[in-house]
């Protein structure tokens, strides 16, 4: 006879069986269930299209069951445990329909994250199609955004900081590659996109050198340009700041980098001083550092064989970005160098710095703007002097009258003209007269045409009779060569009659 321990555990154990499905009793033999039960269990085999058949057929019988919702996003788990792309764009259709029907289930979230993960895993490597990847970042938006209590949402957060690392890292050998080929314009551009849209990008300090970088190389170049000294010195400030303020935001944001030791060392080289992050700024960047995995050379090898991306370096704290800033264009940086090129030129007062060491200010001219006018001159302008230029064919007094256009500044009057040698007179009206001495000759007469050659067949007569064509001429007769005679035994001709009777008999 058992004990009454066992018959208490044994109790217990009956109960927790009994309470292990909410929706319907353990011993439940409804319809409904049993085939849901045969789906899952087919799913869990690994036969998809008998749990897809099962999961169908319940939803059409019995419409009104309380496994629709499960059965519905189960639909969903075989497309997607299935794989292949056609089966996870049937998938994707499924969640979507399912978000659409059940809004407001802890499900749907479920739902929201499987479609992230569907373009998740077919992600490229940052050097291949980039659609994928911003795909993936959308989802897992619109996951944080649209489900802020869904107990997913650190893993959410956390595929959003590797897609963002991907997509971060695409744009810093886009930039990187401008660079190297001195496409300042586009490689600021780049650079300037990731700076701004990825901060938690692993390769974040190297892309603020190498902004800093192109803004001093474009300091250097107009150090050695042929322009007024004011506006030579106050271009080269502009860009020296600039790329002195990306300098400082390696140092502040991202002290614990292990590319601050650069930073720091251009910053003195440039004559400037070194900020002094904050507590804050430290804490935050020893754990964003401290957060990084550590690239193994197994994980190298696996790069070689498998297409998706590594996110082993991306970050495991700090919030992703939700909202993209606004891109940086190479196009705008043109009209902004051109527009800082005008000013200096006009002495107009230059734009500065912003806080994160580009300048914003260039905004209409990126907009499609034009750069504004130079300021009207108010001295007239120096008139213009005449010069005697020596005639090569001729004497060495032929001179070359230019008018001056009347204008302020200057009487309207136009230049007195001077006679060539040739004695030919510049009008008052003329900017520049020819060169040279001119001689009033007549024009060679026109050639005549030379004859035609006389036609083959043509008799030349006297000069008014007709010439009459008679068909034989010396050029076209031919000779007549003597045919040979006919034999009749080893010919055959349709000219010679036959011979009869007798005839047949003689071969002559």
């Amino acid at each position: 006879m058992p004990s009454a321990h066992a018959l208490f555990h044994k109790k217990k154990k009956k109960e927790f069986n009994l309470t292990a499905n909410p929706l319907a009793n353990v011993n439940s033999q409804q319809p409904d269930k049993v085939l849901y039960d045969k789906a899952m269990h087919a799913l869990k085999k690994g036969h998809y299209d008998v749990a897809r058949l099962d999961l169908q057929t319940l939803l059409n019988t019995y419409p009104e069951t309380e496994y629709a919702m499960r059965a519905k996003l189960a639909i969903g788990d075989t497309w997607y445990k299935e794989g292949g792309s056609a089966a996870l764009s049937q998938a994707e259709s499924e969640y979507k329909d399912f978000i659409t029907f059940f809004p407001n289930t802890p499900e749907a979230a479920e739902a929201q994250m499987k479609v992230g993960d569907i373009y998740f895993q077919q992600m490229l490597k940052p050097d291949r199609d980039p659609a994928n990847a911003l795909q993936a970042q959308q989802q897992y938006r619109t996951m944080l955004q649209d489900f802020p209590d869904s107990p997913l949402i650190p893993h959410a957060k956390q595929r959003l900081r590797d897609v963002q690392e991907v997509l971060a890292h695409r744009q810093f050998e886009i930039g990187e590659f401008y660079a190297g080929r001195e496409d300042w314009a586009g490689a600021i551009a780049r650079l300037q996109t990731v700076v701004d849209a990825y901060p938690l990008f692993s390769s974040a300090d190297e892309a603020l050198i190498t902004l800093g970088d192109a803004y001093a190389t474009e300091a250097q170049i107009f150090r050695h340009t042929r322009l007024p000294s004011k506006a030579k010195a106050e271009l080269v400030k502009v860009y020296d700041d600039r790329a002195a303020a990306a300098w400082d935001r390696v140092v502040t944001r991202y002290p614990m980098a292990p590319h601050v030791d650069d930073a720091k060392d251009r910053l003195v080289a440039l004559g400037r001083p070194i900020p002094e992050p904050t507590p804050a700024e430290l804490a935050e960047s020893e754990a964003e550092e401290g957060s990084r995995m550590t690239v193994k050379l197994k994980d190298r090898a696996l790069l070689l064989i498998k297409q998706s991306p590594s996110t082993i370096q991306a970050a495991r704290v700090g919030a992703p970005t939700l909202v993209d800033p606004p891109q940086t264009y190479a196009p705008a940086i043109n009209k902004e160098n051109l527009a800082l090129f005008e000013a200096a030129l006009h002495g107009q007062p230059l734009p500065g710095v912003g806080p994160h060491g580009l300048d914003r200010t260039a905004v209409a001219l990126s907009n499609g703007s034009t750069p504004p006018p130079p300021p009207p001159s108010t001295q007239g302008s120096a008139p213009l002097q005449f010069e005697t230029i020596p005639d090569k064919g001729g004497s060495a007094g032929s001179t070359v009258t230019v008018a001056v256009p009347s204008g302020k500044g200057q009487s309207s009057s136009s230049a007195s003209t001077s006679s060539t040698s040739s004695g030919a007179t510049a009008t008052s009206n003329a900017v520049v007269l020819s060169v040279g001495p001119v001689v009033n000759k007549p024009l060679p007469p026109i050639d005549k045409p030379a004859a035609a050659p006389d036609q083959i067949n043509d008799v030349k007569g006297s000069p008014g009779s007709a010439q009459v064509y008679t068909g034989t001429t010396a050029s076209n007769k031919k000779k007549k060569h003597k045919k040979a005679p006919y034999k009749s035994r080893d010919e055959s001709s349709s000219k010679h009659k036959k011979k009869k009777g007798l005839d047949k008999l003689n071969p002559f």
